[in-house]
């Protein structure tokens, strides 16, 4: 009894006194692990999920509890936590979370391990227009979420729309963009996610009331609170609440070629070849609207190849996956009224209605035009059909592009509520007709479903969401970071930009070559743009071009440790690219997206202005850096000035990590898992370390849960002037163990080492005096344990 209450005080102390007035407690009920309680004006039903997950809803007086959630696929657990009842207050308390509601005056209160989270302050009101949910924040928490906008990482103080819209060539500042969510993180560890799809707004404390607010036109009154023991803990909770990201296809991990637009088969054909000419790696061609019409307008909706452009589309695409290229359509959810599918969409009731059950018609910028009714069971299965036809001709990839919907009228019908209830979950059940497709009609293959529009929890659909039509300058470079950083952390690992950018027609070289060099290390590497200047690098000036190629080469040599986090995103929905606060809590790194950390071992600073021949840099605590390119060494816990050079961006490795590299190649297809360099960076200061690299064929889907793959696992350990490594593998149950010839490269080592050795055998090394390695090569049978021994002198 007395630490429940010093909990109570700890609530008051922390999280203040406010709290609704107008609202009082009547009765509860306690019953299947959910409390009910009973109030003048509704009932709250509160559900703990886990013991980091509890799920509170409000229904008012009048309304039914809608257990429907677009976003949440969890199961709450048979958990037993404890009801605590005192004649003020009750306590339904977990291992980790628990809720405390004061009776008089009536408030609810979250805490974590003792510790206060959040709690409500006016709860649910219901005013004029809008229904509101409101919290109280404390004075210092940063606030991060709201989906992708470009306004800082720190969204405190604004009133964000949740609303998908498209914002045409913005730079620095984009308060409203395709991809909303309704959920708010804090710098103090914890996030609540918001249950409900129609349109609305998000208030992060925009009174300087030290409040939150939640608006909405309509729906339901749910938010899930969730906490973790740190960042990637908590990512990994609320990832298993809303489903986890399945491995993408390994080739999309690779070059993508890509423009606004292709207008032939002859084209795409002869961009192709010129990639292989050059000797660029490239993985897979993407084509856009030409090639289901000549024009830009006019001719949407046709969503099928024009024969006048592409004669023979099954032989192109037979082609390309010759020379290892997959294709990639475009596709819209906009049927014209002019395309030649127009009369036959009507027939089969695709459309969305108006009030008189006619389909809804109104013009935008491609013309005058209908939108599909995925939400009808018709609509849905006519546009799965499109896209099981396209893959049964070969095509790979799914883009599904002005998915917000980029226009949707307001007075528009869908066969479940109004356009302004499902706006915001359009495209996040647009990836998931696509998923489910491929599921039912293509179960051993892996999707990839491009979009720039969606909803919490569309990674489960294999989503790859796209940061928009970002201006093709270095104010839209300078928001990329913080919009992908933003988007890992709620559950979206692989956002990522049109490197080099999208809109107008500014041809700058520098620009061009920081933005790829920047692209090896984001989660998708796709230069897209208008087609008035190019945007793959095979059309650049031989300097450019040169310089891209330098990064290409580097991103595939970096794909067997890029793949291993695709694999810690589908196992744990850890982000690709992690801001520093992860590990770093200084107070400046909770705001800053300037450097990040490329998974747990590269620290990323992308050049971000013309001209930087010189970058201050801050260099995480607790670990040692060293220079990827020059292996200089950096203490953890300082600042220091670094000179850059044009050919690439400032990269540095932790002290301790293994980096799984792979040979040269021209294309995914061409890896070989069975040959590997592996880089260990020597820090006597790391006297454990350990590292991973997981493996399958990069095509069948769920290929882990089915037992087709492998895991390495390397492991070090340091005694005095001893380094012990060890592998191990892990293989699965369907998987054939193989033998790996490895290279393993020792960094750091500033003289040749006396031995190196195998159970007591002396093993062939080369020393490298200048580079201050040492290469060691091997051979290893996965289903044995390798161990070595080096010792230095």
């Amino acid at each position: 009894m007395k630490n429940y209450i010093l909990i109570t005080f700890l609530l008051v102390l922390n999280l203040g006194f406010s709290q609704n007035p107008n609202r009082t407690f009547e009765s509860m009920d306690f019953k299947n692990n959910i409390l009910e309680i009973k109030v003048n004006d509704g009932i709250y039903r509160i559900t703990p999920y886990t013991k980091s997950i509890v799920e509170t809803s409000f229904i008012p007086k009048g309304e039914t509890f809608n257990a429907s959630s677009h976003a949440v696929v969890l199961k709450p657990e048979l958990l037993k936590p404890e009801l605590l009842k005192t004649s003020t207050s009750i306590e339904l308390k977990t291992a980790g979370i628990s809720v405390s509601i004061q009776k008089q005056p009536f408030q609810i209160s979250y805490t974590y391990k003792g510790k206060p989270i959040i709690s409500e302050k006016m709860g649910y009101v219901k005013n004029d227009s809008l229904e509101t949910l409101q919290f109280n924040l404390t004075k210092d928490e940063v606030l991060y979420g709201g989906g992708a906008r470009a306004l800082g990482m720190n969204r405190r103080g604004h009133r964000l729309q949740l609303y998908n819209r498209a914002h045409y060539g913005y730079e620095t500042h984009a308060e409203l963009m395709n991809y909303t969510m309704p959920i708010m993180m804090s710098s103090n560890q914890y996030m609540v996610h918001f249950d409900n799809a129609p349109i609305g707004f998000l208030d992060l404390d925009s009174k300087k009331d030290n409040t939150l607010t939640y608006e909405i036109i309509s729906g339901r009154k749910t938010y899930q609170v969730i906490v973790g023991d740190s960042w990637i803990d908590l990512i990994d909770h609320y990832t298993d609440l809303t489903g986890k990201q399945p491995l993408p296809p390994r080739w999309a991990l690779g070059n993508f070629s890509s423009r606004f637009g292709y207008h032939s088969q002859k084209e795409v054909e002869a961009t192709v070849q010129k990639f292989r000419d050059d000797k660029i790696p490239l993985d897979a061609v993407i084509i856009d609207i030409f090639w289901f019409g000549k024009d830009i307008q006019g001719h949407m909706g046709n969503l099928e190849f024009l024969k006048d452009s592409f004669p023979n589309p099954i032989q192109m695409i037979k082609d390309l996956k010759k020379e290892n290229v997959n294709t990639i359509l475009v596709t819209e959810p906009f049927v014209l009224t002019t395309s030649k599918r127009w009369q036959e969409v009507v027939d089969q009731d695709v459309m969305a209605k108006d009030s008189h059950g006619d389909p809804y018609t109104f013009d935008f910028y491609f013309g005058n035009t209908g939108l599909i009714d995925i939400y009808n069971p018709k609509g849905k299965t006519w546009f799965w059909n499109v896209y099981k036809g396209l893959a049964d001709m070969g095509v790979t990839g799914v883009w599904g592009d002005l998915g917000e919907p980029e226009v949707h009228p307001s007075k528009l019908l869908h066969a479940t509520g109004t356009a302004d209830e499902v706006h915001n979950i359009y495209g996040h059940d647009w990836a998931g007709l696509i998923a489910e497709g491929y599921k039912a009609d293509f179960p051993n293959e892996r999707p990839f479903i491009l979009m720039r529009a969606g909803y919490s929890g569309s990674q489960r659909f294999g989503m790859i969401p796209w940061s928009g039509d970002v201006n093709r300058t270095w104010g839209g470079l300078q928001s990329q970071p913080e919009i992908a950083l933003q988007m890992g952390m709620q559950g979206l690992g692989y956002m990522h930009s049109d490197l080099g950018g999208f809109a107008g027609d500014n041809q700058d070289a520098e620009l061009y070559t920081r933005w790829l060099q920047y692209g090896v290390f984001q989660p998708i590497f796709r230069p897209h743009a208008q087609e008035a200047v190019p945007a793959e690098p095979v059309f650049w000036d031989a300097k450019t071009k040169a310089l891209a190629k330098k990064s290409i080469e580097l991103r595939y040599k970096l794909l067997p440790y890029n793949y291993n986090l695709s694999f810690q995103n589908h196992k744990k929905g850890t982000p690709l690219m992690r801001p520093l606060f992860f590990e770093d809590d200084a107070a400046p790194l909770k705001t800053d997206a300037s450097e990040y950390f490329w998974g747990n071992d590269f620290l990323v600073v992308p050049i971000m202005k013309a001209e930087v021949v010189q970058k201050e840099i801050y260099f995480p605590k607790n670990s040692t850096w060293f220079d990827l390119y020059t292996d200089e060494k950096f203490e953890g816990g300082q600042t220091v000035t670094v000179n850059v050079t044009e050919d690439k961006i400032p990269t540095f490795v932790r002290g301790g990590a293994f980096i799984p590299m792979a040979k040269p190649m021209q294309s995914t297809k061409e890896y070989d898992g069975n040959t590997l360099e592996l880089h260990y960076y020597y820090d006597s200061n790391v006297k454990e370390s350990e590292g991973q690299l997981y493996n399958d064929d990069g095509l069948t889907a769920d290929a882990f849960e089915k037992g087709l793959f492998e895991l390495l696992k390397f492991e070090s350990e340091v005694n005095g002037k001893v380094i012990e490594i060890q592998f191990e593998a892990e293989i699965g149950k369907a998987f054939l163990a193989q033998t790996k010839s490895i290279s393993l490269i020792l960094h750091n080592i500033n003289s040749k080492p006396k031995s190196v050795k195998n159970n007591r055998k002396k093993l062939k090394f080369i020393y490298s005096n200048d580079q201050r390695t040492v290469a060691i090569p091997l051979e290893w049978k996965t289903s044995d344990i390798l161990k070595l021994n080096i010792h230095l002198k």
